[in-house]
């Protein structure tokens, strides 16, 4: 029964693979046949310089590959991991959204654009990494994930926008052609900083990484998509983008490898501190990324073509590696390197898989991941990287290898620890066509680096337009790379060896979680709830006499602030133009507001009340407003009616009357900010009325109420048409006010049919 449900399911779940293949098999078309760049632009709020502009350039064509490559196999494994998982049809349809915002991200132009499908990437990974939302964990994770990568985005937004100003441009090739003239604005520092942010919380870089190995409660292969193909690299993008602009600034540099190397120092020390091999990845995927950062920060010819290798060799065996873990938690039920030992025997097609991918991330020869590290190594001895950067770069080295055999060696190869009530078997096809397909490739392209030369060497001089015709084949010398890999295995040996007490050592130093990032997240969340408790204490007290309180008293403050700064153009309006009527019309409102405060009775009081609206009526009447008028007697009349009517028949409603005489409940705090805040109104408005009138809105109203709306009458034309948005929305609000008193009514109906 179980078997008939999963196939049900899968079947569905494999039809949405055939998106991203069809995309990736008419890219592959596209860049074969039609040379780069391309560009499409449609202008959309051209008074906003918010265009719809896409360029694809090798960078970009090299990140839809992945991003359309991988996202077939995903796809494809999803079918056979959520097979029979309730709410699994959720997963492809936020899979295709996400990759459609990643499209859109690595191709847009324009700036704002960008930040647009950044945030749509930070939206859907909260959804998906919330997946499990039953669960605590997932939730608080997925909450994680938002607040760190959506609030980066924030700050993303705001260097874009400086970057933008400073620049002139809201296009992201024009920002990049003017910027050597940015260089010397004091505000660079200031733009460029909160663009790292924004760039550092998206790529999970220090010390802003923890969010990423607690994303790790998403599915599997969510986990192999975003989380180690796509979304995380789209920080690294987005400053390999801005590198050609900024790569001569020494703050740039400075900044880029400084914070990759501890980024991929950390990381790299975590991996030791886990015994769930997923969170091992993650860890390492961490150090992964900090060591792009750092790539992005190198001088030298070689950085850029450095940074596409091993973007793309990541890629391929890290995603290979989250797909071996979930079939070993599929198949095997754990993921813990505890119990998960000698599995050869019962996954032999995933141990291949795992194997071919840990000679990639180990950088044995015969891989991908040996021709991206022979580049990283040509790349770093040109820069001559400091010392901190170069002992980091050891260890991160050092630390891949014991990750890589621990993967593939220590689970697969060890001695058979499988309980014998336990019953390990292989995954479906679904889940070994992906992984074994990615090994395959990267064995491949590591036999043959010139099939992908074309690819690495356009997104290399993306990124440096001055590198001539570096490529992969001319730049690969295994002479630096085979004593680094050397020294790195030699270490990578011996951390697999003692990873166990290295492990232990690590447990032992609690500081880290005490101290950490990871606390600070902590601290600062407890503080908000802290905060919003005392603020609702203070501001939401359910009063509603202090809620008017202090709006007033903020408004009043603001307003004298704005009056008193410009007290030197105070203009008052000529005496002739109050006439008797107004006058008139003035005091009954006057007298209709006074009466109001004295008055006991609920009847006066509503009828004082509708006074105070009569006469604003006849206000505007004299003013010349006459259709507003006719509104406000009409308002002020159903008003009246109705609540006349309503009111008495709601038993229990308090009586007006106070308990103390009048004088001894005023409040002299409220009494003063009334009385202000009526002189302030007053006072604008006598300054409104002094001011020349400007006939130009008028003019054009005018102009245009037929020739626009067909409409003679210009104050109706004007609601109607040229404001028809505010008139909805104040329709809406009365239909809300009416929703809010149903209740009120069905009381009053259900008083008076209980009543004697």
């Amino acid at each position: 029964m179980t078997a008939n449900v999963e196939s049900a399911t899968k079947a569905p779940l494999l039809a949405w693979a055939a998106l991203p293949v069809t995309l990736f098999v008419a890219l592959s078309i596209a860049l074969a046949s039609v040379p780069l760049p391309w560009s499409i632009h449609w202008s959309w709020v051209p008074s906003a310089e918010v265009d719809l502009a896409f360029h694809v350039d090798g960078l970009a064509a090299q990140m839809l590959l992945l991003i359309f490559g991988v996202g077939s196999l995903v796809f494809i494994y999803a079918a056979g991991y959520l097979a029979g998982t309730p709410e699994a049809g959720r997963v492809p349809v936020l899979l295709s959204l996400f990759m459609l915002a990643m499209v859109g991200a690595v191709t847009a132009d324009n700036l704002l654009l960008l930040f647009v499908f950044w945030e749509m990437t930070s939206v859907l990974s909260f959804l998906l990494v919330g997946f499990s939302h039953n669960q605590e964990a997932s939730r608080k994770s997925a909450q994680q994930a938002l607040l760190v990568t959506g609030g980066g985005g924030l700050f993303l937004l705001a260097g874009l926008l400086l970057l933008g100003d400073l620049a002139g441009t809201l296009s992201l090739r024009e920002l990049i052609a003017t910027a050597p003239r940015l260089l010397d604005e004091p505000l660079l520092p200031l733009a460029l900083g909160l663009v790292f942010i924004g760039a550092f919380t998206k790529s999970a870089q220090f010390p802003f990484h923890f969010w990423l190995p607690n994303a790790m409660t998403a599915p599997t292969p969510v986990s192999a998509y975003l989380h180690s193909a796509t979304m995380v690299k789209l920080g690294i993008y987005l400053l390999a983008r801005l590198d050609p602009a900024f790569g001569e600034l020494l703050f740039w540099d400075i900044v880029l490898i400084a914070v990759g190397s501890i980024t991929a120092l950390w990381g790299a020390l975590h991996t030791l501190r886990e015994r769930d091999l997923k969170l091992i990845l993650a860890w390492s995927t961490v150090s992964s990324l900090g060591t792009l950062t750092m790539l992005v920060g190198l001088p030298g010819p070689t950085a850029p073509l450095a940074v596409a290798a091993f973007l793309f060799s990541h890629a391929l065996y890290k995603a290979t590696l989250f797909f071996v873990v979930g079939n070993l938690d599929h198949g095997a039920g754990t993921r813990s390197i505890d119990q998960l030992s000698g599995m050869r025997r019962y996954m032999p097609w995933t141990a291949v898989a795992a194997a071919l991918a840990a000679m990639s991330m180990s950088g044995l020869p015969l891989s991908v991941g040996f021709v991206a590290k022979d580049v990283m190594a040509g790349a770093k001895a040109e820069a001559d990287l400091v010392a901190l950067a170069g002992y980091a770069a050891v260890i991160v080295a050092a630390v891949s290898v014991a990750v890589a055999a621990m993967a593939a060696v220590h689970v697969f190869w060890g001695r058979d620890t499988c309980p014998p009530d336990a019953d390990p078997h292989e995954a479906p096809w679904t889940m070994l066509l992906p992984p074994l397909a990615l090994a395959t490739l990267g064995l491949l392209f590591g036999i043959m680096p010139g099939t992908i030369d074309p690819l690495l060497a356009e997104a290399a001089r993306a990124m440096a337009p001055a590198l001539g015709g570096l490529s992969v084949e001319s730049a690969y010398d295994g002479g630096p790379v085979i004593g680094a890999l050397a020294l790195a295995l030699l270490f990578g040996g011996l951390i697999y060896a003692f990873w166990d007490r290295l492990h232990a050592a690590m447990e032992r130093m609690s500081w880290i979680d005490a101290f950490g990032p990871a606390a600070w997240y902590q601290l600062k969340l407890q503080a908000l709830g802290q905060l919003a408790a005392w603020h609702t204490r203070r501001l939401q007290h359910g009063l509603l006499d202090r809620y008017l309180f202090g709006l007033l008293a903020a408004i009043l403050f603001a307003a004298l602030l704005a009056l008193s700064s410009s007290a030197a153009n105070w203009a008052w309006p000529a005496a002739h133009g109050i006439s008797v009527p107004l006058l008139a019309v003035g005091a009954i409102t006057v007298a209709g507001a006074l009466s109001a405060l004295w008055a006991r009775d609920r009847f006066v009081l509503l009828l004082a009340s509708g006074l105070v609206g009569y006469g604003c009526a006849g206000l505007f009447l004299f003013a010349g407003a006459p259709d507003l008028a006719l509104t406000q007697f009409v308002v002020e009349t159903v008003f009246v009616v109705v609540a006349a009517a309503v009111l008495p028949g709601i038993r229990g409603a308090p009586a007006l009357r106070y308990a103390l005489p009048v004088r001894q409940r005023i409040d002299p705090a409220k009494l003063m900010v009334a009385i202000a805040f009526g002189a302030m109104m007053a006072l604008l408005l006598l300054l409104a009325a002094g001011q020349p009138f400007d006939p130009a809105l008028s003019d054009f109203f005018g102009a245009r109420s037929v020739a626009a709306a067909n409409g003679h009458n210009v104050v109706n034309v004007i609601i109607v048409d040229f404001r028809g948005f505010d008139t909805l929305g104040e329709i809406a609000v009365l239909a809300f006010a009416l929703l809010a008193a149903a209740p009120l009514f069905k009381l009053a109906r259900q008083q008076k049919r209980d009543a004697p």
